[in-house]
């Protein structure tokens, strides 16, 4: 069990206490149980976060909520899963109610954990009520991380793995940490931070924000946040403090952060950060950007772009539609993709399989839609912002995404053959042919870079390609050789 503490160099993250991959591969050799000698330390974990936070989880007096989450080797973008709120019982329901004075933070909070408890650790429907959770604080706790640890093989943890090359030998860790919550008054929030853009790749730091909310609320894609401005509208000393921290972040890591936040009564709390999901048209700036900034080399940068993103920042963007887009979203992934709209996951792959180019219109997408979202050729949705589940895994994917596109566009959509146009959040009707334009700057020079590392004869044989053509052919002759 590794303890991880705040290194008071900025905003605090919550105390949090960590059980290692090799606990997941502990909990699969012991047939998908949590062994006494791993409960045990779990116990020990806990018992740092009340030192550390002056609680005590299931007491009746100052009772400690905790959240669980997953952390595999390699970010697997909602394939895994994260269960809030863990403790809250009858008794310690009152005792915050008691505590906080406010009775509806409090029932707001014990419905969000019993919904997201019995769909993610009884596998029941949020609204089944003969799915009955535990009363006891520990109890929840223990199948809760058997839970997130089982997600390691969920089905949509496996296609996820198999579509990216990922091993299935790397396993999860678990971390428990100390909850703090966005939903306590008018001067709390959650929301996601980008320190670049992950859909244009521009410099500018990019998010999302939503007042009274909690962290899934934002990730899932059910509701719509607002954008980043009204955290600096609204909490301006929080929305400084926050892009300090992002800076400092890239710097330390090297690489453009994707940073889950939380606001507590006006308190600043960092929940996580990882190296973010990009655009292919995102990761070929980034990289540029950041060897001129003298963050990286050139040979790094050309290495954090691959063929697939290459291709795709290749082709150009739409010509002109005919009439008036049939709808309008959010921009989520640069692209331009026409197919079929289908709603179901499963029809979408089965479709592609038969040969169909399909786009995948839905509500919201969740990682169990991720088979469909890989078959399809673009995505839409009508509720989420740019940094839901759609938005990270369509970058994470390539594929052409709009988010965000309001009410009915699965019914005026359905059936229909549309294209999406991802740079601009159109979606049009019937096939519209790409534009033409010059390549993206960007990649002109990533391509320069590649043919330095290649010899002179393959140099020599690309000459006569069009630019476009000639940037992918110089990495394929790089992944060649």
């Amino acid at each position: 069990m590794e303890r991880e503490r705040d290194a008071r160099t900025g905003p605090a993250g919550p105390p949090a206490v960590a059980l290692t991959t090799g606990h997941c591969r502990s909990f699969y050799e012991a047939g998908g149980q949590i062994t006494d000698e791993v409960w045990a330390q779990v116990r020990q974990g806990v018992a740092f976060l009340e030192q550390e936070t002056g609680r005590r989880f299931g007491s009746v007096e100052r009772p400690l909520l905790v959240s669980v989450r997953s952390g595999a080797p390699i970010s697997m973008p909602g394939m895994m899963d994260t269960v809030l709120n863990l403790g809250l019982s009858e008794t310690t329901e009152r005792a915050l109610t008691a505590e906080t004075g406010d009775a509806d933070y409090v029932a707001d909070t014990r419905d969000r954990f019993v919904h997201q408890y019995r769909e993610t650790v009884l596998g029941a429907a949020p609204e089944d009520t003969t799915a009955v959770v535990p009363d006891d604080a520990w109890a929840q706790l223990r199948a809760a991380v058997a839970a997130v640890f089982g997600s390691w093989q969920s089905p949509r943890a496996q296609v996820y793995r198999r579509s990216r090359g990922i091993g299935d030998d790397l396993g999860t860790a678990v971390t428990i940490q100390a909850m703090v919550f966005g939903n306590l008054d008018a001067d709390s929030g959650t929301g996601v931070l980008f320190s670049r853009n992950p859909n244009t790749g521009s410099s500018d730091p990019f998010g999302e924000w939503l007042p009274g909310g909690q962290g899934e609320d934002v990730v899932s894609g059910k509701v719509t946040p607002l954008p980043l401005e009204a955290l600096a509208s609204g909490l301006p000393a929080v929305h400084t403090e926050l892009l300090d921290m992002a800076r400092r972040l890239e710097r330390l890591n090297g690489d453009v952060q994707d940073i889950e936040f939380t606001v507590e009564a006006g308190r600043l709390w960092l929940l996580q950060t990882r190296s973010a999901k990009r655009s292919p048209l995102a990761a070929v700036r980034i990289a540029v950007d950041m060897v001129d900034e003298g963050v990286l080399t050139p040979s790094v940068a050309r290495s954090r772009v691959d063929l697939a993103q290459v291709r795709s920042v290749a082709e150009a963007g739409a010509g002109p539609g005919q009439g008036d887009p049939i709808a309008v979203g959010v921009s989520a992934c640069p692209g331009l993709a026409t197919g079929i709209a289908v709603t179901d996951p499963d029809e979408a792959e089965e479709r592609a399989e038969a040969g169909e180019d399909v786009v995948l219109v839905r509500a919201t997408t969740s990682p169990d839609d991720l088979h469909g979202m890989l078959a399809a050729v673009a995505i839409v949705t009508e509720y989420g912002g740019a940094t839901s589940h759609a938005a990270v895994v369509s970058r994470e994917i390539g594929r052409a995404c709009i988010v965000g596109c309001g009410d009915g566009v699965l019914d005026r959509l359905a059936g229909r053959e549309i294209t999406v146009d991802g740079s601009t959040g159109q979606v049009w009707p019937g096939r519209v042919a790409p534009g033409v334009g010059a390549l993206e700057p960007s990649l002109v020079r990533l391509t320069e870079w590649v043919e330095a590392e290649l010899d002179a004869e393959t140099v020599a044989s690309l000459r006569d390609l069009s630019p476009a053509e000639r940037a992918v052919a110089a990495f394929e002759a790089l992944n060649a050789g």
